[in-house]
């Protein structure tokens, strides 16, 4: 069904449809304030329009802020799982928070949606702690590739590395290395922190290899500096970047020294710029129009489009978990949520086609990547 007659479905729901159940409550923690803001923002404005509904059934939906701290995220899952009676979470944005959670979650038996990227939140899908977590960001091996796959297309031999010193930064260091496999050669490797004011040491290390690309492996705002500072130092070479820029407020802050930025995203992002045959434009087209009519145009982000799918994964889940008879706020509905959210078949979000197994909590395939740039100012279609 498409995406505007699923939503007009769910508003306009009737309780002599389905027999009345108690509501079933969604916690969502995110990171509306700190230096994700920029992306949890995006979030929350995307949470602003879920239908109130779920599986056809009354939702309601506990939002918090963890101010992008680690700390602050774990007692936020600790407060929405045992004073709210969640069912499940929506979040965090960031990546460390999401692998902080994980304890709560297999505590409480509560699934999570993450709305964070590392592949680190989901695998190894046999660790008792990930049996748990799903998330909704693209795993950073298939993004890896499409990087690779366009730095081989433009003869680039030599390349250099700058990630954050966490685990997103980690995590890409990891599958970038093992996504080129030697080709192109990373002649050089820097990480910075997300609260640095100042990376001209590893910049001028980085330049001092001569790499003929960089990649920067950040999110939000803080991926801006390095970038920044390359253009400030002269550098000539390609500069790439990860789905995590994918915010408003990262195209403000970089302005023209982030023009021509190449890097892998969702179809959601620039889903007007697509291609008729692209499977997922359709769906993202549909929310984008939602989305900027509402927000205003061009938009529409990446993490956007992330938090409606969350939604749109969950309706799909929670219509198949309720036809079991557990009843909301039990255990047992908690554990058929997470059987139905494991076992979802070709559902089409803003930013691909979800098939998620007891193999993959993630479940995204190359339908749910495009290569896009920074042109005028703009997120675009680079292919």
């Amino acid at each position: 069904m498409q995406l505007k007659h699923r939503l007009m479905a769910m508003c306009a729901f009737s309780l002599f449809a389905i027999p009345a159940l108690a509501e079933i409550v969604i916690g969502v923690d995110i990171s509306t304030t700190g230096p994700a803001a920029a992306i949890g923002i995006q979030s929350a404005n995307a949470i602003k329009l879920w239908p109130n509904t779920l599986g056809g059934q009354p939702a309601r939906y506990v939002i918090l802020d963890d101010a992008t701290d680690v700390s602050q995220a774990v007692r936020n899952f600790r407060k929405l799982t045992s004073e709210n009676k969640v069912d499940a979470i929506v979040g965090p944005n960031i990546t460390p928070a999401a692998l902080a959670g994980l304890d709560v979650l297999q505590e409480t038996s509560t699934p999570m949606i993450a709305l964070a990227a590392s592949a680190s939140i989901v695998t190894p899908v046999t660790d008792p702690k990930r049996k748990w977590a799903f998330k909704l960001p693209q795993n950073d091996a298939l993004m890896a590739t499409a990087l690779v796959e366009d730095m081989r297309r433009r003869g680039i031999k030599k390349v250099g590395f700058i990630g954050f010193a966490d685990s997103y930064g980690e995590g890409w260091s990891k599958e970038f290395t093992a996504a080129a496999a030697g080709n192109p050669e990373i002649v050089a490797y820097e990480t910075f922190q997300r609260t640095d004011q100042s990376v001209t040491g590893q910049i001028l290390k980085l330049m001092a290899a001569k790499p003929e690309a960089i990649l920067i492996a950040g999110s939000g705002t803080p991926a801006a500096l390095p970038q920044k500072t390359l253009v400030g130092r002269a550098y000539k070479g390609l500069i790439y970047q990860t789905h995590g820029i994918g915010t408003l407020e990262f195209l403000q802050l970089g302005g023209k020294d982030v023009e021509g930025t190449l890097f892998p995203t969702g179809p959601g992002v620039v889903a007007r710029e697509l291609p008729e045959t692209n499977p997922v434009r359709q769906v993202a087209l549909e929310f984008t129009d939602r989305y900027e009519n509402k927000y205003g145009p061009h938009t529409m982000t990446q993490f956007a489009g992330d938090a409606m799918g969350a939604w749109m994964l969950l309706d799909n889940a929670v219509s198949r978990a309720l036809k079991t008879g557990a009843k909301p706020s039990t255990i047992e509905f908690r554990q058929a949520l997470r059987d139905a959210l494991e076992n979802t078949k070709n559902l089409t979000v803003p930013n691909g086609v979800l098939n998620v197994t007891p193999q993959d909590h993630q479940g995204f395939d190359e339908r749910a990547r495009i290569m896009a740039t920074i042109r005028n100012g703009k997120f675009s279609y680079a292919q």
